[in-house]
């Protein structure tokens, strides 16, 4: 009863079905003996789990087909027209291809146009940055700020979860934008934060922290993977991963002056990028989230060439070498990632490993 109730709720919420239909169609099915069957975490065949995190925005070529139209005639608009003519033609194309067909890959296209347009306008009218600027000012509160406002519209109206997922991400943004204005505000000194880099550091790493908060909320919610409320955490996760490694990275390497991405100076990072990057992908094992583990393969592969780059290999060699180990890595998670799983599963209290998805 509870798995159906989930289900018709799920579907008005997509306005699939109407709410008061929602509520006489419970009983009606209930009397008649429809219950939604779980499926056990192993097939008969003894396989593992079936796969939780297949995306689903990729359901076929006719979306693909319909995507690269989207793509192809709104780049051409871009090109020809003023920004403000590109916001009517996301709408129009919304109505059509996501409100009424309910197309998941065109949603995906549009939502990030909208992101992309949304940057543009903001930048137009606040730009978050000048060459000069030593603080975070105003300019930049409010150009994050337009983010969250538009998106969420966006959600409202359409349902699409990456919009959801950005206009979560765009808030703490804002957030974190308010922190530290806040925090330079309080301190008197305009360049508080190029002084004190250990507490921009700091403040990063509480607001991702919450964006990954965030996204474990969307996902216990939905521990078999089968509402929007995945999606949405699919979503929140990808960006959760990226945020946590850069954050984490410079709050403990700051005794090193070099950037993250700094390949000429990474070597002093090193250490702790492929240690950040080891305890992001065992908490990827755990939540069963893909997606959280390759967000950092980036910063691994350029810790890795660091390494082999203090060496006396040419560029030939340390360049295939990197390729090499991170693709050996890609391989051995992907293809061992459910026995992987399950071993981290059974080392987990029985309280935590029951909330998670089946290993």
């Amino acid at each position: 009863m509870t798995e159906l109730r989930s289900i018709l709720e799920e579907a008005v919420r997509q306005d699939l079905i109407s709410s008061e239909a929602g509520g006489r169609l419970l009983p009606f099915l209930s009397e008649r003996g429809v219950a939604v069957v779980e499926e056990p975490a192993t097939s008969a065949e003894g396989r593992a789990w079936s796969d939780t995190e297949t995306p689903r925005f990729v359901r076929g070529f006719h979306d693909v087909l319909i995507t690269i139209g989207v793509i192809v005639a709104l780049c051409g608009l871009w090109g020809l027209a003023a920004l403000y003519a590109v916001l009517p033609a996301i709408i129009v194309l919304s109505e059509i291809l996501v409100y009424r067909q309910r197309l998941a890959l065109p949603a995906v296209s549009l939502t990030i146009a909208l992101f992309c347009w949304t940057g543009l306008l903001m930048s137009h009218f606040f730009p978050p940055w000048t060459p000069t600027s030593q603080s975070f000012g105003a300019e930049a509160t409010q150009f994050v700020a337009g983010f969250p406002m538009l998106l969420g519209v966006y959600y409202v109206r359409y349902r699409v979860p990456l919009s959801l997922a950005l206009s979560i991400m765009s808030a703490l943004a804002f957030v974190l934008t308010l922190l530290l204005r806040l925090v330079q505000w309080a301190s008197g000194n305009p360049a508080f934060f190029l002084d004190h880099p250990a507490v921009l550091a700091l403040v990063s790493l509480i607001c991702a922290l919450g964006l990954f908060a965030m996204a474990l909320f969307f996902d216990l919610g939905d521990r078999l993977r089968r509402t929007t409320r995945s999606d949405i955490a699919f979503w929140l996760h990808l960006g959760a991963a990226p945020a946590l490694l850069y954050s984490t990275v410079s709050l403990l390497s700051l005794g090193a002056d070099v950037r993250i991405l700094d390949v000429a100076n990474m070597s002093a990072r090193t250490p702790v990028v492929v240690a950040t990057v080891t305890a992001l992908m065992l908490i990827g094992l755990v939540i069963d989230r893909r997606a959280f583990v390759t967000s950092g393969l980036l910063s691994l592969g350029v810790a890795i060439f660091s390494v082999v780059r203090r060496g006396n290999a040419t560029v030939d060699t340390y360049i295939f070498t990197t390729l090499i180990v991170v693709g050996a890595i890609v391989l051995i998670i992907g293809t061992g990632w459910m026995p992987l799983r399950r071993l981290v599963l059974r080392a987990l209290p029985p309280a935590i490993a029951n909330r998670l998805p089946p290993g």
